[in-house]
């Protein structure tokens, strides 16, 4: 798979087939033509006459053809696109990452001390919000595709708004699961993978940096808003909470108009269409390509077998604190440990990636699931605060490097075309693990009174999947090295016929010149 700087390399005028000289001898016609000294790549579904389209097309320099996207800016309109970016991070995560401190006042305003199943039953409203995030990105990256990210986005933070504010309204914990387990979820999912995407249309050099300041939005909302939430829990309860979180989702809407794309759909105005809308073929739709790619099959499905436990320390954190040392230690701490060392872990990871090549940036991601794995089974091992302090530091540290390297990863593993589709599958997939675990771990609590074993087991799969990560970068270096072995053969074979057509067209010369001197 060839880069993302390779597949969006600008041809100047030099490119034109039409200035290049004839090829000598018979065959000159049907060989493979030259653009910019470098050889015409058979098997890329290319046609001799696209490199004039591509040089007249009017999209400019660094439009190749229609079907191409301009070369990033890297800034312009960018820079505000990415605060809009970050702000979408910050609201979306940063209340999720926050439910620990709404598990605990759903516990208090809903549960029974009769109840035996309460923390089994909460966490599933936290747990279904976090994953159905991630559980509809594989639709929401084909309503990208099909509408654009910023229809998306804004449709998106609509629904977000509508389901958090349904949420303040209710009674009893079962419609918790709907308003704010699956409709607030889902529209915080449509409003933010659109925030991944195009970032990509106006970056590439800097992409890593960028990720991590948008990723870093999550860290700053993840670390205020345990204290807000507090002042706002114990003044004005939950309900009215939620109605004051309404205003975060609203500045999101507003913030999706910023997503302004690059080029219009070119395909339109050729055809004379303009502002007719074309339903795409089922095969574009739903682009199940990316999983011909063996090196994204594999890092895929390691990702969701790591996080089986990844959101277990957010939901149960803040209870298991209570359970251990009461109410004389202040839990939110803990939270805000995790949310500044994820910030500058994004930060600083983001840039790191920025100069590890291709697909090795993955090892980044190996060594952030081994520590997170470790930390989490430290978790009940912690008896002083201090310790459990300590702990958070660090997982939240790796935490932020996970996450920031995820959307330069997918660009190495199967190139800017099909990204969002490849990040809407992985997404997906995500959602099953990260649902499921948390009420688990909810249901041990029940059942054994304490969260020591839920906080081991949540350590056992980021470590499996960590192993399971290690030998990507190998194996795409492999398929880069078979699919380099079809142009090569092309160049040895056109350097072939060169060689015979000059050899042919030089003894012709000499034969010529001899019967010239003998006449």
């Amino acid at each position: 798979m060839a880069p993302v700087s390779e597949q969006l390399e600008p041809q100047g005028a030099e490119g034109d087939p039409a200035a290049a000289p004839p090829l000598p001898g018979p065959s000159a016609a049907e060989e493979p033509r030259r653009e910019n000294g470098s050889e015409w790549r058979p098997g890329t579904g290319e046609s001799r006459a696209q490199p004039r389209a591509a040089a007249e097309a009017p999209g400019g320099a660094g439009c190749p053809g229609s079907a191409a996207a301009p070369e990033p800016p890297e800034g312009g309109w960018g820079w505000v696109v990415m605060l809009a970016a970050m702000w979408c991070n910050g609201a979306v995560f940063g209340i999720q990452n926050s439910c620990g401190v709404l598990f605990v006042s759903m516990l208090q305003l809903f549960g029974g001390s009769e109840d035996k199943q309460l923390a089994f039953k909460t966490a599933w409203v936290n747990s279904l919000s976090m994953g159905m995030v991630f559980f509809c990105s594989p639709i929401v990256s084909i309503f990208t595709d099909l509408f654009g990210c910023r229809k998306v986005a804004v449709v998106g933070a609509a629904a977000g708004f509508a389901g958090l504010l349904a949420s303040s309204f209710v009674s009893t914990i079962e419609p918790l699961y709907f308003t704010y387990g699956i409709l607030f979820a889902c529209g915080c999912s449509f409003a933010y993978q659109p925030s991944l995407v195009i970032l990509g249309h106006y970056f590439k050099k800097r992409l890593g940096l960028v990720n991590g300041i948008v990723t870093a939005g999550s860290s700053l909302f993840t670390v205020s808003l345990p204290f807000l939430l507090r002042v706002l829990l114990d003044s004005v309860n939950l309900f009215n909470t939620l109605r004051v979180l309404c205003i975060l989702m609203f500045i999101l809407f507003l913030a999706g108009f910023t997503y302004k794309p690059l080029v219009s759909d070119t395909k339109d105005k050729e055809g004379g269409k303009k502002g007719k809308f074309k339903f795409p073929p089922g095969k574009k739709i739903c682009n199940f390509s990316v999983f011909k790619v063996l090196s994204y099959r594999i890092w895929a499905f390691g990702i969701p077998v790591a996080l089986f436990g990844y959101f277990v320390p957010y939901v149960h954190l803040m209870n298991h604190v209570k359970d251990r040392f009461g109410d004389s230690v202040p839990e939110e701490v803990l939270l805000l440990c995790l949310g500044i060392t994820s910030g500058v872990g994004r930060l600083i990871f983001g840039r790191v990636a920025d100069y590890i090549p291709g697909a090795k940036k993955i090892y980044l991601q190996v060594a952030s699931f081994f520590f997170i794995g470790l930390m989490s089974m430290m978790i009940p091992l912690c008896h002083v605060f201090g310790a459990l302090i300590a702990v958070c530091l660090f997982m939240g540290l790796f935490d932020g490097c996970f996450i920031c390297i995820m959307a330069p990863i997918a660009f190495e593993l199967v190139g800017a075309q099909d990204v969002s589709q490849a990040i809407g599958f992985l997404l997906g997939l995500m959602s099953v693990p990260m649902t499921v675990g948390p009420p688990i771990a909810g249901l041990l609590r029940d059942k054994l009174g304490t969260y020591d074993v839920a906080f081991y087991l949540a350590g056992v799969p980021p470590l499996i999947g960590g192993a399971i990560l290690c030998c990507i970068p190998w194996i795409h270096e492999q398929q880069k090295l078979k699919e380099r072995a079809k142009p090569v053969d092309g160049e040895t074979t056109e350097k072939m016929l060169e060689n015979e057509s000059t050899l042919v067209s030089n003894t012709t010369e000499k034969l010529v010149r001899e019967l010239e001197s003998g006449i």
